[in-house]
């Protein structure tokens, strides 16, 4: 990993320049950048910021990118809310493509969660091979999605897709209660 592997993807709304600036320097250092301003896609948030890492969710990641580097993102991230205040103000997503892709999606209306989220998603790293060889899992994976739980402050396996997009055969998984159900 030591040229510009790829291209780290940038998609926002309701983002300042300044911010956008910041996120796009901190990746500019290790990634080619495609940035790409859109439409206000999801109604409830002022604010969106969708970050495609073209690297597979793992701890040589975030030895390559740097820790120091790392806490800056979250830096820039937890001060994005901070900027807008309580409530539905800002969805983040950040996606690792790799086998399967990861992604969080943090969505949290009070900062002190919103900021807990954050911090912890390079801790998903350590927990990442046990949650994906549980057996209640569905098998192999393409892509999870994890949503952080207020209540157990953590990091938690949401939903599940199995097989190729646009496949016939992928299929969604969403974790509830009585364990992962199939969604048509």
């Amino acid at each position: 990993m030591d040229e510009k592997p790829q291209t780290v993807r940038l998609a926002y709304y309701g983002v300042s320049p300044w911010e956008i600036e910041v996120i796009y320097g901190l990746f500019n250092e290790k990634f080619r950048i495609l940035q790409e301003e859109t439409e206000q896609n999801k109604e409830n948030f002022v604010s969106a910021l969708t970050i495609d890492i073209p690297l597979s969710f793992s701890e040589e990641f975030f030895k390559w990118f740097e820790f120091r580097a790392w806490e800056r993102v979250k830096s820039i991230i937890k001060e994005m809310k901070r900027r807008r205040g309580k409530g539905n103000a800002i969805v983040v997503e950040i996606l690792f493509t790799g086998e399967p892709n990861v992604r969080f999606v943090t969505d949290l209306n009070e900062n002190h969660d919103f900021n807990s989220a954050i911090e912890k998603i390079d801790f998903v790293v350590e927990l990442l091979p046990y949650h994906l060889n549980d057996s209640n899992i569905p098998s192999d994976p393409s892509e999870v999605l994890y949503k952080y739980d207020i209540e157990s402050s953590k990091w938690k396996l949401n939903q599940v897709w199995t097989g190729f997009s646009g496949s016939a055969e992928r299929k969604k998984f969403i974790f509830t209660k009585k364990g992962w159900n199939v969604v048509t």
